[in-house]
């Protein structure tokens, strides 16, 4: 990324960055970026699967299904080719990729600087950089982590749970022996065995033991936002009170991601945080989701909140996910290490995204990220006027964007969503009751004819369900 070390000026200059400067990589990254841009042009629509390839494609899903135990949740192989929101799959067909790997495509596919910039990583020595061996890139991300959140520590890992198991490991250290973690229902924080018992969602936990004791608060309710403070403070209070000095930590979703795409309000959370902070209970921000997705860099810069935050867990988007957190709880040594923390390729990925949303014009209530929202909620509000009985809000925030459609009946909304990837729009579920389709839209790629093109097909799929 070009970065220097230090002020001082070596009297030789290190072989990797001849390496990096010799014009015969600027010219492969020059024809590589030539013979994509040409390739992506093909990719402009949405296109139906290929007749030709149905056959040897399905044959491709039920093997991969019955290698891995159990069946993809949509039919989707992709090429490995696409043209910003476009994706193309292996049976030919072309959709509009609105979930991005739930979350993890912000810039889309085939996006050219994040080509040229896996191009550098590839090139680099270290394949896979962790606990022995990490290139500076990895520095580079961190000091960029730690200077935009305003924290004192960034340690770098593989997956957004394991930002959260590292989190809590970090905070019951600090805190022992206090061993209870507060959360708020219907919330999701992963799947690991220990994260599971925090996910309030029980068929995620099936036949696991209890490794956690969570006590659980209701999430803020936006058509009674004072009777709903209080009842969450008012829980809060009985938990602290029941269990003196045996909570470690709140872990705190600011908007709701699998719960339904709901977000809280500043009074919400700082009615409760302030209550903590009598408590000493640290403040765990889960923003793998919500990461770079709203009108600022981090949720709870959104929601106002930076005086109280102990630590935050970011991924997704970040490609390479962390656990950011204050000195005072810096841990002692051996309790965080991992044989690698993430890919050269994901580490230059995830700095030059964080890089782009940072110094380009996405934040504020002019950026792209609000402008895309408010884009994008009139349409579904236009289609709700003319079809009020097939789809409502809430409409999420920022590049977080969800719809009711038929009530929010589980089984419907189930079936639209894979008619939806059918027609050639990738979504995916949230929430029980009510279920809903979310999007998690790829910011650095999307365009308004996008949006357009997608919410036609979101229209027509919606009336011919009901047909």
């Amino acid at each position: 990324m070009g970065q220097t070390l230090d002020k001082s000026t070596p009297k030789q200059e290190l072989i990797a960055n001849k390496l990096t400067s010799d014009p015969r990589i600027a010219q492969a990254k020059k024809l590589i970026d030539e013979a994509v841009s040409e390739h992506r042009k093909g990719i402009d629509k949405v296109l139906p699967p290929d007749p030709e390839r149905e056959v040897a494609y399905k044959e491709l899903l039920q093997h991969f299904g019955s290698m891995r135990g159990g069946n993809l949740w949509y039919p989707y192989l992709g090429s490995g080719i696409g043209n910003g929101a476009l994706v193309e799959l292996m049976d030919g067909s072309v959709k509009y990729d609105l979930i991005s790997g739930i979350g993890v495509h912000y810039w889309g596919h085939s996006h050219p600087e994040i080509i040229s910039t896996s191009v550098d990583a590839a090139i680099s020595d270290t394949t896979m950089q962790g606990h022995l061996q990490q290139n500076a890139e990895s520095l580079y991300l961190t000091k960029t982590l730690t200077s935009a959140s305003g924290l004192d520590h960034c340690f770098l890992t593989s997956s957004g749970v394991m930002a959260n198991e590292n989190a809590l490991k970090i905070i019951f250290q600090n805190k022992y022996p206090a061993n209870r973690i507060l959360a708020f229902e219907h919330c999701f924080a992963g799947r690991t065995l220990a994260i599971a018992n925090i996910t309030d969602k029980s068929q995620y936990r099936t036949g696991l033991p209890t490794c956690l004791n969570v006590d659980y608060v209701p999430f803020f309710d936006p058509t009674k936002p004072e009777e709903s403070t209080k009842e969450a403070l008012n829980t809060l209070k009985n938990h602290l009170q029941r269990y003196p000095d045996q909570h470690a930590a709140m872990i705190f979703e600011l908007v709701q991601g699998e719960g339904g795409f709901y977000p809280g309000k500043t009074a919400f959370f700082v009615a409760l945080m302030e209550e903590l902070k009598k408590h000493d209970v640290k403040v765990l921000v889960d923003e793998v989701q919500t990461f770079g997705r709203l009108p600022e860099l981090f949720a709870y810069q959104y929601f106002q909140l930076e005086k109280y935050i102990d630590v935050v867990t970011i991924g997704k988007l970040s490609q390479v996910c962390a656990t950011l957190f204050r000195k005072e709880l810096k841990p002692k040594p051996g309790l965080l290490s991992q044989t690698f923390t993430g890919s050269s390729s994901q580490i230059y990925s995830g700095h030059l995204i964080i890089s782009n949303l940072i110094n380009g014009e996405y934040f504020g209530p002019n950026g792209k990220i609000q402008t895309i929202h408010e884009y994008f909620v009139r349409g579904l509000l236009d289609i709700e006027n003319r079809h009020p009985d097939l789809i409502c809000g809430p409409w999420g925030l920022g590049a977080m964007i969800a719809f009711t459609p038929y009530k929010g009946d589980p089984k419907k909304v189930l079936e639209l969503s894979h008619r939806l990837f059918e027609a050639g729009v990738i979504c995916f579920i949230t929430g029980n009751s009510p279920m809903r389709i979310r999007f998690l839209v790829p910011i650095g790629a999307i365009t308004e004819k996008d949006i357009d093109e997608v919410l036609s097909i979101v229209e027509r799929t919606l009336v011919t369900q009901t047909e």
